[in-house]
């Protein structure tokens, strides 16, 4: 009988949807719906029909058949509607919703509150959390609040979001510390520290107390700012107060914050306080140490760094290997670093693109194209999704030798592998033909520049500009100078710099940390 049940139900949703979609009007099915619609079949009809005509079913079970609906009715239309956008039929169901009796759980209510909140509807938000904090015994739980102070931190909207945290504690909101924490660490990726501070001092006055990650934000906000003495001044307050320890985070982040500033004797002094303290390093404190030694040439650090990795039994990772081979280059040590290449190899550790860019680079610096040519084919065999930045320094070096036909042959590759040249890539492959005279082709490749919509700078304008007069070929000098004066969007000056700096990727240390994990 089960089944004979199942199946009926089934047959009545599969015509009830047809009838509501394809009739002109329901009138003549009013008694067949009044006979045979049930709040459960409502749920299934409106699960069939989604968005909009999911609300125009229940619309008219309300206002022709006066039904009243399910919670789980309400709930999936409401989830539909939003992730529809179609926010207003969202909101009257709602009103249905709580005329009915219904009153959302706090999961479909932070869904509502964060949906209106990222469209901009911060009212509506509002509007919701006050009816159901008023008029429910349940209560808002925390995680609602966060949610929705994600959503306006996600926006750029951090110092709305804390406008909006202490009109909520002003009527009588309770927040918790982890709450206080998201909003801090908002305000500290935005710099506004003091404001960051400003809660902190008042954190007590809501009910809640700091713990170590709330002293960790705040560490981690002065040193993005390079005020990592104050981050340490506050790391020691943390600790001689003895509320609670700080955590290879605390010290960690004071330890890159003096590496990034190249200040390592700090950095080596706020280590050894944490291996004091008896807090345990982990790879990322070591890649910090040795990825800062290796900016400064100090290989001999560096490597000392790394072999006390193994003492404190935290294992080497990419991030580790791609700052040594980019220390090696850096002193100009290239048979160093490839055998840290092949060490890395060894240890089945896989390469990261900023792993192949450091390594690119390094050999082109070196005169060792064929070396660089070779690992631009591994990187085209593995799964990485290779940019520009990797093959324009190949390509650079192969077009200042000479070689432009090789330089063409990588772009082919390049753009083989579904890797669109950039800006900087047409600029080389122009100057580099014009240095060999085959100026046809730079001007098929500033054409194609143009077609793509790479609008050309002065450097690649003014080099083809100058070879084409050169050549006899004025009125193609003239035209690039018309684009030129259409195009340029600034000084020679610093579009020099980003030539150097592109053909010479130098990688930063928080992308090589955040390749370990």
């Amino acid at each position: 009988m089960g089944s004979i049940r199942r199946a009926a139900e089934a047959w009545f949703v599969k015509i009830a949807c047809t009838i509501f979609v394809r009739s002109s009007s329901l009138d003549p099915f009013l008694g067949y719906f009044s006979k045979h619609l049930t709040p459960s079949l409502v749920y299934e009809v409106v699960n069939k029909l989604h968005h909009n005509w999911g609300f125009k079913f229940v619309e008219f079970s309300r206002h022709k058949l006066h039904m009243n609906h399910t919670y789980l009715t309400y709930n999936l239309l409401l989830r539909s509607l939003c992730q529809s956008n179609l926010h207003s039929a969202a909101k009257v169901v709602y009103d249905w919703m709580r005329c009915d009796g219904q009153t959302p759980d706090n999961w479909l209510l932070g869904f509502l509150v964060s949906s209106y909140a990222a469209i901009g509807r911060l009212d509506v938000s509002k509007e919701l959390l006050a009816d159901v904090q008023c008029n429910s015994n349940v209560g808002v739980n925390a995680v609602v609040y966060d949610d929705l102070f994600n959503v306006l931190i996600r926006q750029n909207k951090v110092v709305d979001a804390v406008f909006l945290f202490r009109e909520f504690v002003r009527l009588r909101y309770k927040p918790v510390t982890y709450t206080v924490n998201i909003l801090m660490r908002g305000l500290c990726r935005v710099g506004e520290i003091s404001e960051a501070f400003k809660l902190l001092e008042d954190l007590r006055s809501f009910g809640c107390s700091p713990d170590v990650i709330t002293y960790n934000t705040l560490i981690h906000g002065l040193c993005r700012i390079s005020e990592v003495d104050r981050a340490r001044s506050l790391l020691t307050e943390v600790y001689l107060n003895g509320e609670f320890a700080p955590d290879v985070v605390s010290y960690t982040t004071i330890v890159l914050g003096y590496c990034k500033l190249s200040m390592m004797k700090k950095g080596i002094l706020v280590f050894a306080e944490m291996i004091r303290s008896g807090t345990l390093p982990n790879t990322f404190t070591f890649n910090a140490l040795i990825d800062g030694f290796g900016k400064l040439g100090d290989m001999a650090s560096a490597v000392a760094m790394y072999e006390k990795m193994h003492y404190h039994g935290c294992p080497p990772d990419v991030a580790t290997f791609t700052s040594l081979i980019n220390g090696y280059f850096r002193v100009g040590q290239a048979h160093q670093a490839m055998n840290m290449w092949h060490k890395m190899n060894d240890k089945n550790i896989c390469a990261s693109l900023y792993t192949y860019s450091v390594l690119i680079s390094g050999l082109c610096n070196n005169n060792r194209l064929h070396e660089a040519r070779d690992i631009l084919g591994l990187l085209n065999e593995s799964d990485i999704v290779p940019q520009p930045f990797i093959y324009n320094p190949v390509i650079d070096g192969y077009c200042k030798s000479g070689n432009v036909d090789e330089a063409n042959k990588i772009v082919a590759e390049m753009e083989k592998n579904r890797c669109k040249p950039d800006k900087l890539t047409y600029t080389i492959l122009i100057i580099g033909h014009c240095m060999k005279g085959r100026m046809p082709e730079a001007i098929s490749i500033f054409d194609k520049m143009l077609v793509v919509g790479c609008a050309p700078d002065e450097i690649t304008v003014n080099n083809l500009r100058s070879c084409l007069l050169k050549v006899g070929m004025p009125s193609e000098a003239a035209r690039v100078k018309e684009v030129l004066v259409q195009n340029l969007p600034s000084g020679t000056s610093s579009l020099k710099k980003s030539y150097h700096q592109s053909t010479h990727a130098d990688v930063p240390v928080d992308l090589l940390l955040q390749t370990s994990g």
